[in-house]
């Protein structure tokens, strides 16, 4: 692009472009997409009940949004047994005015991943703070008197994304505990639909979270030779494994969000008896 296209690309006021293609509809489907999921997932931490589907003995199915389980207030419908919460009963010490929802204590570990996850930085800030829209599309105008800071005022704070990367691992390993439990039911054998859908929670979001360009870096980013001995060559190949990931991170991103809201809502429409759950029991 020459020097003078850019310049008049730049002075173009808001949403103007030279562009000819359709550039809004990324941006219009991100907006619509992540606005879903803060409207549900906003639900979904407020609920105390319905995130259960168990018929007593071993097994059963957990909604994603709710696990792991720390605590599980007895006495309610649709909530997991007492023996699935890791601290047992919920805490007297827990403040009135909030609701006992398991999802109120879990939801903020993986938002915060989410949110800070250099992919999703990207299209919110073209979705909803239009810094810009689009490449080569006319941004909103604001008001710098120290100029652009980019990253280094208030939103330092997505520097968490590396620590809360390793917070998010262990749930990985409890999504997949969750998934051997859809399997069983009483104590009894078989696949349902939830069994599927809850396995494939843990898979895509395995696959998002390793493809993850912090994670690549402490794979392989830090290391100035990838031959010079066994240790970097096993490096190299986790790192180029790591890398065919990365290259789909948008991919995975998406589709491990729009698996674990559908998985969730799909528990919780079975718990209410809404859903009546094929399966081979």
């Amino acid at each position: 692009m020459s020097t003078t296209t850019f310049d008049k690309i730049r002075q173009k006021p808001f949403l103007s472009t030279l562009r000819e293609d359709r550039w809004w509809v990324g941006p219009a489907a991100v907006l619509g997409g992540l606005t879903a999921f803060i409207v549900y997932g906003t639900w979904a931490g407020l609920q105390e009940t319905y995130y259960w589907v168990g018929s007593g003995g071993f097994g059963g199915y957990l909604a994603p949004f709710d696990s792991p389980t720390f605590f599980v207030k007895e006495g309610l419908p649709g909530v997991a047994p007492l023996s699935h919460g890791l601290f047992g009963s919920w805490p007297t010490w827990w403040p009135d005015f909030l609701p006992a929802s398991p999802a109120l204590i879990i939801l903020v570990f993986p938002a915060v991943f989410r949110f800070t996850c250099y992919y999703y930085r990207k299209a919110y800030y073209r979705a909803f703070t239009f810094t810009p829209p689009a490449c080569a599309v006319g941004a909103l105008p604001r008001k710098r008197k120290a100029g652009y800071l980019g990253e280094t005022g208030l939103m330092v704070i997505q520097n968490l994304h590396r620590y809360t990367m390793i917070l998010v691992i262990p749930f990985i390993i409890f999504f997949f505990y969750d998934a051997f439990l859809a399997f069983f039911r009483s104590g009894e054998f078989g696949v349902g639909i939830g069994t599927i859908l809850i396995l494939g929670n843990p898979i895509t979001l395995a696959l998002y979270t390793f493809g993850c360009h912090s994670w690549r870096h402490l794979i392989g980013g830090r290391r100035d030779c990838f031959s010079c001995d066994a240790r970097s060559k096993f490096d190299h190949g986790s790192w180029k494994f790591v890398t065919k990931l990365n290259q789909h991170h948008q991919l995975w991103a998406w589709v491990s969000l729009i698996w674990i809201v559908t998985t969730d809502f799909y528990v919780r429409m079975v718990s209410m008896g809404q859903i009546t759950d094929l399966n081979t029991w």
